[in-house]
């Protein structure tokens, strides 16, 4: 296969699949999780480390075996067939599908700033089955499923044309972000919202997720102290880390890549950087703009960030600058920056079914490239899977499962680095991750807290997340999957 992608394009991958919906929206539950400016930061700043340390030891694997399938070849090299395959079928399930599913579902929140009929919210509402608090048939599903299919029949048609809407919609949404980041910086002496967070920056406290007005008014704010607050900061990362997942996407695609040995090293530590640095000054221009702590009430200033009206904190934001025009103008950049994500993460998706069909661990004819170049049945079998979960939960609960079954393979995919280091010392490695063992050993820890955190407090989500990790390993048994050697690139 002809190789594409240059290093701008594996760098411009890894960014644009990282900023999709989640800076946008997530510091609201985060703010209602921790209370205070100072926590909600040193979140964002310890979710950026995590991504960094993360690049640095993916860096050395893909290095070291600069191959179609990233993550899966690591994992498989590392401890096997079986636990290849139980991977594959997570991503597969739910980690790639889900987050592709979740950034469908921001896009039609946002679309419902400009048409409400067509958003995800109460006025999208076709039919309730189980009453109010039950599932909700929405248009902006419908909005959702239409944005995922059109960008699957986009990347059937070429590397090349999939390559130049990641280019274009990358650098837009960079440029909102770097404008939301000046404008809110510059304004913010206009306001006293800046003085008024970081007075308070460390009184961490919490906001029951199920209070009403009446609710909000009888309890306040409740405060948080010692051991809560480590245990606040694990599930408020939740958000965080959705907002900086993805970044490895770029190991799926080695294939495409020119030079990828160098370029997908070099492409993680810069975009994960970038994106670090953008998404920790996004947030201050945030409290800079908007108080932190709200309640459920009609003005924007008074919802803050933590109650901003369905979680867009972005667009409120940006209506403390240009009133109503900002709102629709930040809304706007905001489907752009979801479109973009979504076409990287697409992209790349269907490249990691093909590296595991041509090992004979997935459905054979996703190994086929269609007459342009590309897995096409990969790409197809992806989006219909993607699109079913649009159907199946919210924003929020799509953001949970992704997250906790993502965590459990960060630890496993760093802890291939020590295998391998210990059982193949003399294999070749161009790159070799900077502050060995200590990094990827953070790299695994912060992971390893979070997960148990959600285990512990979100329980339910978190034991399907590990039900659908655990099915994978009958399924392997029952189908048997043995090395193909003969799939053809036609």
């Amino acid at each position: 296969m002809t190789k594409k992608l240059s290093g701008l394009d594996a760098t411009l991958l890894v960014s644009g699949s990282m900023i999709g919906s989640g800076i946008f929206i997530v510091t609201a539950d985060m703010s209602q999780t921790l209370g205070a400016a100072g926590w909600v930061l040193l979140a964002w700043v310890i979710t950026g480390v995590f991504t960094l340390f993360g690049a640095l030891t993916y860096g050395e694997l893909a290095g070291m075996m600069p191959k179609a399938g990233g993550q899966y070849v690591y994992i498989q090299r590392a401890f096997g067939r079986l636990t290849g395959f139980v991977y594959g079928w997570t991503v597969f399930t739910v980690i790639q599908t889900g987050v592709i599913a979740a950034v469908a579902m921001a896009f039609a929140k946002f679309l419902g700033v400009f048409v409400p009929k067509l958003g995800d919210g109460d006025k999208g509402i076709i039919f309730n089955i189980g009453g109010p608090e039950g599932y909700h048939f929405t248009w902006g599903k419908i909005i959702a499923v239409s944005m995922v299919l059109f960008l699957t029949w986009m990347n059937s048609r070429g590397v090349q044309e999939g390559k130049w809407i990641q280019r274009i919609f990358t650098f837009a949404k960079l440029i909102a972000l770097f404008g939301l980041i000046i404008c809110g910086l510059y304004f913010a002496s206009q306001f006293d919202f800046f003085k008024l967070n970081w007075s308070k920056a460390w009184d961490a406290g919490s906001f029951p997720q199920n209070s009403t007005k009446d609710g909000y008014l009888a309890m306040g704010w409740q405060p948080l102290s010692g051991w809560n607050i480590a245990t606040a900061m694990g599930l408020a990362m939740v958000g965080s880390l959705f907002s900086s997942d993805a970044w490895n996407n770029v190991t799926f695609i080695a294939g495409d890549i020119e030079n990828p040995s160098k370029n997908i090293p070099r492409s993680l530590l810069a975009g994960t950087l970038v994106v670090t640095v953008i998404y920790i000054l996004a947030n201050i221009a945030y409290m800079s703009l908007l108080p932190l702590r709200g309640g459920v009430y009609p003005t924007i200033e008074a919802q803050g960030i933590s109650h901003a009206l369905e979680g867009r904190v972005g667009t409120a934001a940006a209506s403390m600058i240009m009133g109503e025009n900002g709102i629709f103008l930040m809304a706007g950049l905001i489907m752009i920056s979801t479109f973009g994500c979504n076409n990287g993460l697409i992209l790349s998706g269907a490249r990691f079914y093909r590296a595991m069909a041509i090992d004979g661990l997935f459905f054979k004819k996703a190994s086929v490239l269609n007459k342009n170049g590309v897995p096409g049945n990969a790409l197809w079998i992806q989006g219909i899977w993607a699109s079913v979960l649009c159907f199946s939960g919210s924003y929020n609960q799509l953001l949970d499962y992704c997250i906790f079954a993502a965590l459990i393979f960060y630890i496993i995919t760093a802890s291939s680095l020590f295998v391998l280091r210990k059982r193949e010392p003399n294999a070749d490695r161009p790159y070799k991750v900077f502050g060995y063992p200590i990094i990827p050993a953070i790299f695994i820890i912060i992971a390893l807290f979070v997960g148990l955190d959600l285990l512990y407090f979100k329980t339910t989500t978190a034991a399907i997340g590990l039900g659908i990790v655990g099915l994978g390993i009958p399924i392997y048994y029952y189908i048997k999957p043995e090395k193909t050697s003969d799939i053809k690139d036609a």
